[in-house]
Order: C-alpha cells, then sequence, then structure tokens
C-alpha cells in the first residue's frame, strides 16, 4: 500500500493506492452519484452514473471501479458529465415503466433522488413500455420488474452476504432481467431465507415488502455495511 497524492475538483487530496476515486471524493466530501454502487458490496459498475473526468484520457472512467494513482487530475462535476448523467437517468425511467405517484418508494427512491438532483424534469428519449410482469408469490415480498434498474444490488447481497445466492441476471440485451433459481417463482425458490437483505438494498421501489402502500417504504441499506464491518471484526 502506497500513499498518493491528487486533485479532485481542484482540491489536493490524499488516499492509498488501492482505493478508487469514488472512495476518497466520499472521504473527502465530494458528491459523486451513484445508483449500482453499495459500501459492502463488490463493485458493479453498472450504473455509470459515476463517470468522471480525468486529464489525460478522453474516456469518461466509472469512479467507483477506477483506482487512483499519484498526480492523477479528477473533475467531477462538469457540464459534460451533468448532460451524461441526465441522460443515463431519462434512459433508465424510459426503460422500465416508473409511474411515481404509485410506487411504494415514491419519496423514499433513489433513481427518483437523482432524477431531483441533476434537474431531470422531463424525458427526452422514447418511452420503450415494455411487458413486466410483477412477482408476489413470495408470503413476504415482492418484485415488480417494471420498476427494476438492473443495478445488481439484489444479486451481490444475496451472494455475498447472507450466502444464498437465489438471485442473478438472466436473459440478455433489453430483455435482460432479475430471477430467483433459475427464473422460478421467488415463492417456490428452496435457496431464498426470507433475510429481506435484497429488499433493504434496491434503489427503487422493484422490491419491497408486502403490506406497504404508495409512499411507505422505507429502506436502510446501510445496514449492509455493518454487516460487513462486524464479520470482519470477528474473522
Amino acid at each position: 500500500m502506497t500513499v498518493v497524492t491528487l486533485k479532485i475538483d481542484d482540491r489536493d487530496v490524499s488516499g492509498r493506492d488501492d482505493e478508487t476515486i469514488l472512495e476518497i471524493a466520499r472521504e473527502n466530501g465530494i458528491v459523486i452519484p451513484t445508483l449500482c454502487y453499495l459500501e459492502g458490496l463488490s463493485i458493479a459498475g453498472a450504473c455509470r452514473l459515476c463517470l468522471v473526468e480525468v486529464k489525460g484520457t478522453s474516456k469518461l472512467l466509472p469512479a467507483c471501479a477506477t483506482r487512483v494513482s499519484e498526480g492523477m487530475e479528477i473533475h467531477t462535476n462538469s457540464e459534460r458529465l451533468t448532460q451524461y448523467r441526465r441522460t443515463i437517468i431519462e434512459m433508465l425511467f424510459a426503460e422500465g415503466n416508473h409511474i411515481c405517484s404509485v410506487c411504494v418508494s415514491n419519496g423514499h427512491c433513489q433513481l427518483q433522488d437523482a432524477a431531483v438532483a441533476l434537474g431531470v424534469d422531463h424525458i427526452g428519449v422514447p418511452y420503450l413500455h415494455p411487458h413486466r410482469h410483477v412477482d408476489a408469490s413470495h408470503e413476504l415480498f415482492g418484485i415488480d420488474h417494471n420498476r427494476c434498474i438492473l443495478c445488481a444490488r439484489c444479486v451481490r447481497v444475496c451472494d455475498e452476504v447472507e450466502g444464498a445466492h437465489t438471485w442473478d441476471v438472466g436473459v440478455r440485451g433489453i430483455e435482460a432481467r432479475v430471477v430467483t433459481d433459475f427464473s422460478t417463482p421467488w415463492g417456490d425458490s428452496d435457496t431464498c431465507t426470507s433475510c429481506g437483505k435484497c429488499v433493504q438494498v434496491c434503489p427503487t421501489g422493484a422490491l419491497f415488502a408486502k403490506g406497504k402502500s404508495a409512499g411507505e417504504m422505507t429502506k436502510q441499506s446501510e445496514f449492509v455495511e455493518y454487516l460487513v464491518a462486524m464479520r470482519g471484526r470477528r474473522s
């Protein structure tokens, strides 16, 4: 491990060379938007909302998956980045069927929060209006595929924290979706422990606890970081 110095938004900061841009930015109070990233889980780099500009390369790099190096100069908030992030949010809304007014996570949704923060007040790309279903076969929980953004948080927490690996991503391309036990109904899963971790880490209203009406579903995603920290202390 080596300590490196770098610049983020013209601020001199330092960190370890095994840290990512996102980690060092957060340590220094610099906000970079994310949706798929969650402390305590592996890096997916799925949402691309954390793209940043790094001097010396024309490509935008994901802050969650890019390690820092000595002398790096990074910009996290430019007009180019804002436009890219707005486009990503617009495409996420257009690709699914997000009707916020009747969503259980209305007012407690990270996709909704990101849209507000980026000033996305309308969608400039065509809506796809896909035909997606709701699986309410589980006794305690349900999944509304209309609101899923394929962040894979549920897949990772089930595998890496609970150890059940009930969830996975099935099919490819525009038809991709999260599935349980080779696309069997959630309620028929032989591996699900009903722990609810997947529900708690979902950033939208896709995964929810039954009995919640519009706006009532709040989630405690920070508990994953706590669980991982506690397990680390015991080992």
